[in-house]
């Protein structure tokens, strides 16, 4: 394991992901975004943080930061065990490796479709949100 790519690529991956979210979350998750109406029909479902008006995102920080840094090295560390394995330059082994990301994220999803009683729409655009993410940060990470 490349100890270096698990530290800087997690970190770039992460921030890759964080960026990306601030770009496409007013779009998708936003009170008039594409789950806004959803999401209040739904109110249940989310943490209390988020039913707040305005919400809380900065509380919800305090999770969301270690989580996503510890979920990056973790993308990271396999990315640096299997780097090799991927054909193609730099930037498109990244890319494959966004791919295959998003697959294991869209079967994670597929599990919780089926236990969790949300609407289509959010598991779309929670899926379409993850790919496009999944394909530029893994494309950073492999640069």
């Amino acid at each position: 394991m490349n100890w270096k790519i698990v530290f800087i690529g997690g970190v770039v991956y992460y921030v890759t992901f964080f960026v990306l979210s601030m770009v496409g979350g007013h779009f998708i998750h936003g009170p008039e975004g594409m789950l806004g109406a959803v999401y209040r029909e739904f109110a249940s479902f989310w943490r209390p943080e988020l039913n707040m008006d305005p919400p809380d995102m900065m509380a919800l920080m305090k999770m969301w930061v270690p989580i996503g840094l510890l979920s990056s090295f973790l993308l990271a560390g396999v990315y640096s065990v299997i780097r090799s394995s991927l054909t193609g330059g730099a930037v498109l082994r990244g890319v494959k490796f966004g791919v295959i990301g998003w697959v294991f994220a869209l079967v994670a999803a597929m599990g919780y479709w089926g236990v969790f009683n949300l609407p289509n729409k959010i598991w779309f655009w929670w899926l379409a949100e993850g790919a496009y993410m999944h394909l530029i940060a893994g494309a950073v990470l492999g640069w």
